[in-house]
């Protein structure tokens, strides 16, 4: 009972190890994932040998055992596993009624949504599920999000997506925004965050020690490295809590702010918040929170409809941008 036990144990880590894209498995890592799962599952250490890993991959390729499609790619003087189709898994089964009922009605849904960052995969996956679930998903759309169809970066998404869950470090292809140049930035990314129809990855930069903010629309490439991945204990929910936008400068305080309001646009603020710190009394508005680029841009997007009472430092600022925005008319 024991040996099956162990041989389930061994085949599902397996699976999940062709099924990743963004990793090489060689043998020798293949070892060392099974031995390191089976040490957990029973709470010592547990050994696996080579021919037992190359019995699995055997039988697992067989019609005895799943058929998996399982390739072998050279590299050197060895070479790595995967799965030749990268939608196999020993795991699949089928769906029963109600389930394949509610795939149904979340595909009808999801379909109808417009401006989705990679919804490329739901119109791969029509075609196969017309078949399976015998219906077909209507075009129509019925609800749309605000997006920029345009953008750039947007590929980036789901290949940073799993680069964060498989915590690989990177080599950042970037451009900033005033240089002409591409810079080479090694980083560990953490998250991904949308902000007014602009995604962006928030990663540690290894050379200057600390996390910092890139615009996917400014990102060339991306690459694995093989570097350590640096950790972080940063609970992001906290990091945005007391700002606007996605720019949180660590060595700064939050402020507290004040904005008096033209009458015209305070029911537009009461209904649509700023920040979750807003408190509002007669056409004062409060915010508790840093300042930053995105902050100044919510200001002067209201024009003259916003004055800043205080800080002194946030009004210079905005009288200064102001002035030098005059100057261009």
């Amino acid at each position: 009972m024991a040996v099956t036990k162990n041989a389930l144990l061994r085949y599902r880590t397996l699976d999940e190890c062709f099924s990743n894209p963004y990793k090489k498995f060689f043998l020798t890592d293949l070892v060392r994932i099974c031995s390191e799962k089976l040490s957990q599952y029973y709470g010592y250490d547990f050994s696996i040998e080579k021919r037992a890993i190359q019995y699995d991959i055997a039988f697992m390729k067989s019609s005895a055992g799943y058929d998996a499609p399982i390739e072998t790619i050279k590299e050197g003087k060895s070479g790595y596993y995967r799965y030749s189709d990268p939608t196999f898994s020993i795991t699949k089964k089928e769906l029963n009624p109600s389930e394949l009922l509610s795939v149904k009605d979340a595909l009808v849904m999801m379909s109808r949504m417009k401006g989705i960052p990679g919804f490329g995969w739901i119109n791969e996956m029509q075609v196969q599920l017309e078949s399976a679930l015998n219906f077909k998903l209507s075009s129509t759309s019925i609800i749309a999000f605000e997006e920029n169809e345009y953008l750039n970066g947007k590929d980036f998404l789901n290949i940073l997506y799993n680069h964060i869950i498989e915590k690989n470090t990177l080599d950042l292809q970037y451009k900033p925004f005033f240089l002409d140049q591409v810079q080479n930035y090694t980083v560990s990314p953490y998250y991904l965050k949308e902000y007014n129809n602009r995604w962006y990855l928030l990663a540690w930069h290894h050379a200057n020690h600390r996390i910092e903010t890139y615009p996917l629309d400014r990102v060339v490439s991306i690459n694995s490295l093989q570097i350590t991945y640096i950790e972080t204990d940063t609970l992001f929910d906290d990091y945005f809590e007391d700002i606007i936008g996605v720019t949180n400068y660590m060595d700064k305080e939050v402020e507290h702010i004040e904005i008096e309001l033209a009458e015209d646009i305070i029911p537009y603020v009461q209904t649509k918040p700023l920040h979750g710190s807003q408190k509002l009394k007669n056409n004062i508005l409060t915010l508790d929170v840093k300042l930053n680029y995105e902050l100044e841009s919510v200001i002067l997007s209201f024009g003259e409809n916003m004055k800043v009472v205080k800080p002194q430092e946030l009004k210079k600022i905005i009288q200064d941008r102001i002035n030098h925005s005059a100057k261009n008319y």
